[in-house]
């Protein structure tokens, strides 16, 4: 069970996450989570290209160790980087002091102070600690590329809908969401270039999360 727009009541909740970017302009702030791995990152990094869009990627620590070479073009090619923790633990089903130890590993490989937890999933006491170092990146439309019994279509029509000016969308550059995202992220690209929309990535060292589209403008 999961909620593809994340209610207000959530979000007010929670205000010290980052769920969207207050803006009245046509951006979007498409995120990428689990890579990168080599059957899907590629491929969605030529797609961005062509359309001249940048993206933020949520990396798990062990694929950046096992592959480096494609961490290193996510970077090159002017996308920004953020922790999901070495081994995409689930915060719900993991004590606070293996957790930590594990976001501070990922911490050793990237350069950056953005940070989501696989599955949204924190417990308070790691919330307190996080948030004392890391600015906490969740999302406003998830597009459940992940969900195997998902109709691609009904994907595509998620995203489309729920998406507004200042969105944070969920795609996962992984083996699980791969046909689905084959299928969606080429139409979300072009629906939203069609109506005048750019798609930037999230500024990893920025001040201030929510004001760094000003900083980009």
């Amino acid at each position: 069970m999961y909620i593809t727009k994340t209610p207000r009541f959530v979000q007010n909740l929670f205000p010290n996450f980052t769920w969207k970017i207050p803006t009245t302009d046509k951006v979007i702030y498409l995120t990428f989570d689990d890579g990168p791995i080599p059957e899907v990152t590629p491929w969605v990094l030529d797609l961005l290209e062509k359309h001249n869009a940048k993206a933020t990627f949520f990396c798990v620590g062990n694929n950046i160790v096992e592959h480096p070479e494609l961490f290193a073009r996510l970077k090159e090619e002017g996308h920004e980087v953020g922790h999901h923790t070495f081994d995409h633990l689930n915060g719900w089903a993991t004590d606070n002091i293996t957790y930590f130890h594990n976001v501070r590993r990922t911490a050793s490989l990237v350069d950056s102070v953005l940070f989501r937890p696989p599955y949204g999933k924190l417990r308070p006491k790691q919330i307190q600690f996080l948030q004392r170092h890391y600015r906490i990146i969740m999302w406003d439309v998830l597009s459940g590329d992940f969900d195997q019994s998902l109709d691609p279509e009904d994907c595509y029509k998620n995203v489309i809908a729920k998406t507004k000016p200042g969105s944070i969308i969920v795609f996962h550059d992984s083996l699980k969401a791969e046909a689905t995202l084959r299928n969606v992220l080429p139409r979300v690209l072009n629906h939203f270039a069609m109506e005048g929309y750019t798609f930037k990535a999230l500024d990893s060292k920025a001040a201030s999360v929510e004001n760094q589209h000003k900083l980009s403008a």
